[in-house]
């Protein structure tokens, strides 16, 4: 931690950027073992007896789809609602970090990454599959008609819109906001903290992280499996290299070999850098398609999928198709697609929260849910209205051959237009680039959730991460030997199951500490002085002597001046409030240690109230440049020292440096008095709620920061 001394784990810390180097954390063993056999088992049973596991598999599906099929479409539904609405809320100001963070990353650099999500080698394989199957096979209405050509392309947007997208929203905001406010792990486990409290350190946690590293094996594993069949192909196109069993398993044993040297060299940027290639090769064979094609026709129909998406979206999110129910089609489209976003969700939620912390919810929630579909959308509108312009056109061949053979549909498509081998290349160098790159972040994601790490920004052991690219690996096998990229998705609609419910339980634990934090913010602003309830930046009342405070306001103090506020002013004062708390009953005490960044002491002071909760008042030493508008005669510094106020929920943002010593007593009872009165307010409210009051089972470590 950042200059805090081991006494007061619970204070307000600097957040830091630089992660620390892997393998310094431990292995949660109940997690990884538990996971980890159930994996090998599966995958063994598989490789043993592929038909028996084939049927076994069928026959869950098919209970899920006829018991549970409703119970997908609810649920999709409702972590869409629940993130727009935090979106639109009042909550939507709270930031994904402390109150004083900045974005780790600019506006464009972050909305880069964003986008870079939204790629996928299976956004090859479904743009010209799922299109042409919808059109010539459509869950409801006749086929080939030009009603299904419109729907064909919705129905595959809505796959790939913004309700998938709302579930990797909710995971990234509640794991971003748990970690980077609350300093919990970076795991699924620290969304529950406010539901079952320190029983999130226990056998339910363990239970809940095993449970998100199975969906992720089993989310994983499609793609992987979806990237084997569809790089087969390109490669027989290319190279003549025969389709078939033995180029499958070496392209696996390519996927776990790069995973293996980047997780020994550790090359998060290189991966980063490699997103970002694969979003440009992928914008390049978007455009050669539009440009080389009918781009007006492509156009037209673009803005007329938009419209029907539009219009058609309420009606289509929870459309069960109760009195004529294609099951096959569900269980093949909607239901598998609902099951792959809940298994990815912890994958693509953990890189969302990291590379988002200092954004506000607001921000988050508006570009997760606009920025990736964007693209996904744009890229499936160009290329699904090209294979069904084909189809319409007269080539029927093509179209069984999409339906029939996903894998052969997209290549199908590019062999229609001019440059056909200059494309192809294309194409099978993204999707190489793409199935490494999940292969690669999956085995990463999968060894933080089982690590106990120390930050949020520190990866695992690098042989951890080698044995989860191999597990993956050696499932996506099993899975192709029992029935191919079929039966991926049935277990993966499988598995996705328990994990959706874990979801409905981060909903509930992130709204429960949302509440909290506005309640608390709510009581700041309403009740008690009016000293720091307008211009936080002024002293309280009391002794105020206007030339002093004019030439506060006027001073850049230094370092030296700062060690001498600690001295004369902080340490007294803060002993003064610590020896009177105790008086009083308290069990006030004294917090001190030195920032790590500038060398400079902090003072303050931590008082434990009733079973649960814990006050925490500080000044915290910040150097930062002289603004341009100091003159010499009041600063002969380039740098000078503001002593902020944090409070455990956070950096208040107001300088203290040059206060009195009666005036700093004076700011510190009032917060304090704030801080009871938000306790009145939140047992109050809570008393009123069925819900039971959760408040932080230690708050000496896991205090907002």
């Amino acid at each position: 931690m950042t200059g805090v001394d081991k006494g007061t784990a619970g204070a307000p810390e600097e957040a830091t950027d630089e992660a620390r180097p892997a393998g310094t954390g431990t292995l949660k063993r109940v997690v990884f073992f538990g996971s980890a056999a159930l994996i090998l088992a599966i995958s063994t049973w598989a490789i043993v007896t592929p038909s028996g596991a084939e049927t076994a598999i069928g026959v869950a599906v098919d209970k899920i789809s006829s018991w549970f099929g409703w119970y997908y479409f609810l649920a999709a539904t409702l972590y869409l609602v629940f993130v727009v609405f935090i979106g639109v809320s009042k909550y939507g100001t709270i930031k994904l970090g402390p109150k004083h963070y900045k974005p780790d990353y600019g506006l464009f650099a972050w909305a880069a990454m964003l986008f870079a999500a939204g790629i996928g080698i299976d956004l090859m394989f479904f743009s010209v599959a799922g299109p042409v199957s919808h059109y010539l096979a459509p869950p409801q209405g006749s086929p080939e008609t030009i009603e299904a050509a419109r729907q064909a392309v919705v129905w595959t947007l809505f796959h790939y819109g913004i309700t998938g997208w709302a579930m990797y929203a909710l995971m990234g905001m509640a794991l971003g906001y748990f970690a980077f406010r609350y300093r919990l792990p970076l795991a699924i486990r620290s969304a529950l903290y406010p539901v079952i409290g320190r029983r999130i350190h226990g056998r339910i946690g363990d239970a809940v992280d095993l449970a998100a590293i199975i969906g992720t094996v089993f989310g994983i594993s499609v793609s992987l499996g979806i990237g084997v069949v569809q790089l087969n192909y390109g490669l027989k196109v290319l190279f003549d290299v025969p389709e078939g069993l033995p180029a499958q398993i070496g392209l696996i044993v390519v996927a776990v070999v790069m995973a293996t040297v980047s997780a020994v060299a550790g090359v998060d940027k290189g991966i980063r850098r490699m997103s970002q290639l694969n979003v440009l090769l992928a914008v390049l064979l978007m455009l050669y398609i539009l440009i080389v094609g009918e781009p007006f026709r492509l156009l037209n129909a673009l803005v007329q999928n938009v419209g029907d998406y539009v219009s058609g979206f309420p009606a289509m999110t929870l459309n069960t198709f109760a009195y004529d129910q294609p099951t096959e089609w569900l269980n093949a489209w909607t239901l598998f697609f609902w099951a792959w976003w809940i298994a990815w969700a912890p994958f693509v939620g953990l890189f969302l929260a990291r590379i988002s912390r200092g954004r506000t919810l607001r921000q988050f929630v508006a570009a997760t849910l606009i920025i990736p579909f964007l693209f996904t959308g744009l890229f499936l509108a160009v290329f699904g209205n090209s294979a069904l312009f084909v189809v319409r056109d007269g080539n029927t061949d093509f179209g069984r051959t999409a339906m029939a053979l996903p894998e052969q549909g997209f290549y199908g498509l590019l062999e229609q237009y001019p440059g056909a081998l200059f494309s192809a290349g294309l194409a099978t160098f993204v999707g190489l680039l793409l199935y490494v790159t999940s292969a690669d972040s999956g085995a990463l994601v999968m060894g933080n959730l089982s690590s106990d790490l120390p930050t949020p920004v520190t990866d695992a052991a690098p042989w951890l991460r080698i044995f989860w690219a191999m597990t993956t690996g050696l499932l996506t096998l099993a899975m192709l030997l029992v029935g191919g990229v079929q039966a991926l998705t049935d277990a993966t609609i499988i598995m996705g199951l328990p994990f959706s419910v874990v979801m409905f339980l981060i909903m509930i634990g992130l709204y429960l500490a949302l509440r909290t934090e506005r309640m608390r913010e709510e009581a700041l602003t309403t009740s008690l002085p009016a000293s720091l309830s307008g211009r936080t930046d002024q002293p309280p009342p009391g002794t105020r002597n206007w030339r002093r405070r004019l030439a506060r306001a006027m001073t850049f103090p230094g370092r030296r001046a700062a060690v001498r506020f600690v001295d004369d002013v902080c340490r007294p004062a803060f002993r003064d409030v610590t020896a009177e708390l105790r008086e009083q009953g308290a069990e006030a005490a004294l917090l001190e240690g030195v920032s790590e960044e500038n060398g400079l002491s902090h003072v303050g002071l931590q008082v434990p109230i009733g079973p649960s909760d814990v006050f925490v008042y500080r000044v915290w030493p910040v150097e930062t440049p002289t603004p341009g508008f100091a003159t010499r005669s009041v600063s002969t510094h380039d740098t000078y020292v503001r002593f902020e106020v944090r409070l455990s929920e956070g950096n208040q943002g107001y300088d203290v440096m040059g206060y009195t010593r009666e005036q700093l007593i004076a700011d510190i009872l009032d917060q304090y008095e704030r801080h009871l009165e938000f306790l009145r307010l939140h047992h109050e409210a809570a008393a009123r709620s069925a819900l039971p009051d959760h408040r932080p089972d230690d708050p000496e470590a896991h205090l907002p920061e």
